[in-house]
């Protein structure tokens, strides 16, 4: 009977000096959380390299935004806005420029929601005169972006965004050996474009339309050049004389996916749709990354419910003795 009766009066004592013990409890979990409890959380991470073929054929016009025309280059545009709506918090995001033979980074790994504006507007410039030269010759590309890659400084998955159509086309001669490519399981080749050929626009050094493409420019690497020397627009570029004398271009799927062969990456049609994003998105995680989780709030919360503790009896009671006449 004795542990019974001790029981019984320190119970008693308890509800009797209740509001005392509450505020002490709350204090105490105060003072704890200054000594910042954490703990550690294994995380996996994403981070993209989206990269963008700004060469002349991604100015053709056969594909569509939301039911309207629009080019290539606008379409990569919308699919790469899409990727980064659709990553969570805590994805990286980088965004670069493919032209001729060679890699430009535009953006550093950026944390997607802490910097969303930053990248949407990043991706809302690209436009093919960023070009430093009109051929372009997507191996030596391949070659470039794994030296970006390993300039990131942490591990990244690449979604090149192209056509596929090179200028002047790749054969035996001159052709690029990729066999010693390292980043090959890092890589995504994301086909953009229709499936029939279809003639390039020619824009001047002021983004003016002026004709398109004619047929030579196959052979000359698309133009080639400085697109940023007004010169060589004077009076206005060549362009093909005749619809015969166009040169056409579409969505090459057989030589991108040869080249995903070739390095051991991946090649998937750059679609707006559901199942492309959900593609993106399933991809394997850059790396796992330890964080630091901070369980502060858990000690506030507690603290605040022992504040509430104490008023909660006087506001029953309050509400027990309510008389209405």
């Amino acid at each position: 009977m004795m542990p019974a009766l001790i029981l019984r009066r320190v119970l008693a004592w308890g509800r009797q000096h209740y509001e005392n013990l509450l505020v002490a409890l709350a204090l105490l979990l105060l003072l704890a959380s200054l000594v910042k409890p954490q703990m550690l959380l294994k995380q996996e991470m994403h981070n993209f390299l989206l990269l963008a073929d700004v060469s002349q054929s991604m100015n053709a016009r056969d594909v569509k935004v939301d039911n309207n025309e629009a080019s290539r280059m606008e379409y990569t545009q919308h699919l790469m806005k899409r990727v980064v709506e659709t990553s969570k918090c805590g994805t990286y995001i980088s965004v670069g420029a493919y032209a001729a033979e060679n890699v430009a980074l535009l953006l550093m790994p950026l944390e997607v929601c802490a910097n969303y504006d930053e990248i949407i507007d990043t991706i809302s410039q690209l436009e093919w005169r960023m070009a430093w030269s009109g051929n372009s010759r997507i191996t030596f590309g391949v070659k470039a972006a794994e030296g970006v890659l390993d300039y990131l400084g942490a591990p990244a998955k690449m979604l090149f965004f192209t056509d596929g159509d090179e200028a002047p086309k790749a054969n035996g001669i001159n052709k690029l050996d990729l066999s010693d490519v390292r980043v090959g399981s890092r890589t995504v080749f994301v086909g953009v474009g229709g499936k029939e050929a279809v003639s390039i626009p020619r824009y001047n050094a002021n983004n003016k339309w002026v004709g398109y493409w004619g047929i030579d420019s196959k052979e000359e690497g698309g133009g080639g050049g400085n697109y940023a020397d007004a010169s060589k627009d004077d009076p206005d570029p060549v362009v093909a004389s005749d619809e015969w004398d166009r040169y056409l271009s579409m969505l090459d799927e057989e030589h991108l996916t040869n080249l995903a062969q070739e390095i051991k990456a991946q090649y998937v049609e750059g679609t707006d749709s559901r199942e492309f994003l959900d593609f993106v998105q399933k991809q394997k995680p850059a790396a796992k990354i330890v964080t630091i989780y901070s369980l502060a709030w858990i000690y506030y919360s507690l603290a605040f419910l022992c504040i509430l503790g104490i008023y909660l009896p006087n506001l029953r009671a309050g509400k027990s003795g309510l008389k209405f006449s």
